[in-house]
């Protein structure tokens, strides 16, 4: 029920495969390996630049909870959802238990990682109930702990580190949300192991809003060049540069894995949709930088009830483009062959 893109894309996947994403299993070892490692994908952590294979898996594709995930090395469902608290929380992980885990004194299932964790423990370390919720709740908005409440958890040999963990944090996630998140996010990555053409598919469609046909769909070196080129930026990097490095690392890794991309073709794309066509992606219209969305709507649409151009001119009128636009489809070699005009020359 959140506003987010993943029942999208899950439904997308659906479309795709014929898979009903709540048949897939919860336990698939492959799918939970993506968290540690990168093995299932087929590539060498140094081929994609990381250690795990979560690249655009939602809630663990990014920078930051992948180096938790480095840190913490799940290898149950239950640990995921411990890691989406902790990342979605405020000074929960920092400075708190990240380093509490990394020196040892807690390991990731005795940590406070999302906002019944603190609840529960407390009723089973023998605290009353209406007192255990009352510490949680202070806790999850960011109050700390009343020094009552201090003395009640040291009375029942609540660890120190534990309280000193409750103090720091500001704020928490329900357990709740951690579910439906992981939930979601797993049934995505089982579909990036076991149907990575779709699986890709999807995700260029729904959320590579920054996706650039220029640097995406011409091999792997020009991916590496481009991705090289943002990292030179350093802190001069805009949004979208770093909007579009994310979707590289996902291209990237794809061509690693063997797949490709067709050209983008002014009969076959479709205006906005990645399509899959004998083994390869094809791109859509709409992925080229600076063709609107609604010129790629009515380039589509005109291609679909013509079925074909006489010349440059007819694309210009059926279409109702402009030049600029044209050019554009030039660049990509979507009119290669095309006259400019149908017109035959009586007196040439």
């Amino acid at each position: 029920m959140l506003g987010h893109d993943d029942p999208t894309v899950i439904r997308m996947l659906q479309d795709l495969t014929g898979i009903d994403p709540k048949s897939i299993p919860l336990d698939d070892k492959e799918t939970m390996s993506l968290f540690t490692s990168t093995k299932a994908l087929g590539v060498t952590p140094e081929q994609i630049n990381s250690q795990v294979g979560s690249f655009g898996v939602p809630e663990f594709g990014t920078k930051f909870v992948r180096d938790m995930l480095v840190d913490t090395k799940p290898t149950t469902f239950e640990e995921l959802i411990r890691i989406s608290g902790l990342s979605h929380g405020t000074d929960v992980w920092l400075n708190n238990a990240q380093t509490l885990i990394q020196e040892k004194t807690a390991t990731l299932s005795e940590a406070i990682c999302t906002r019944d964790d603190i609840m529960t423990y407390l009723i089973k370390k023998g605290l009353p109930p209406d007192k255990s919720f009352k510490i949680m709740e202070n806790v999850r908005k960011g109050k700390g702990l009343k020094p009552d409440q201090e003395e009640i958890m040291k009375e029942f040999n609540v660890p120190d580190w534990y309280i000193d963990s409750c103090k720091k944090i500001k704020y928490m996630f329900p357990k709740a949300h951690a579910v439906a998140y992981v939930t979601m996010a797993f049934r995505i990555a089982w579909f990036k192991v076991h149907y990575p053409l779709a699986y890709y598919t999807a995700f260029y469609t729904i959320r590579a809003t920054e996706f650039d046909s220029e640097f995406m769909i011409y091999g792997k070196e020009k991916v590496k060049a481009k991705m090289k080129e943002i990292e030179m930026m350093g802190n001069n990097a805009t949004q979208k540069d770093k909007g579009m490095y994310t979707i590289l690392e996902l291209v990237l890794e794809m061509y690693e894995r063997g797949f490709e991309f067709l050209n983008i073709d002014l009969y076959k794309s479709h205006s906005t949709k990645f399509q899959i066509e004998d083994g390869k992606i094809r791109p859509p219209l709409s992925s080229i930088a600076g063709l609107g969305g609604i010129a790629a709507e009515s380039i589509y649409e005109a291609a679909k009830a013509e079925g074909h151009f006489m010349c440059i001119d007819d694309l210009q009128i059926k279409a109702k483009i402009g030049k600029s636009t044209t050019e554009l489809l030039a660049k990509f070699g979507c009119l290669d062959g095309m006259s400019q005009s149908n017109q035959i020359s009586l007196f040439g």
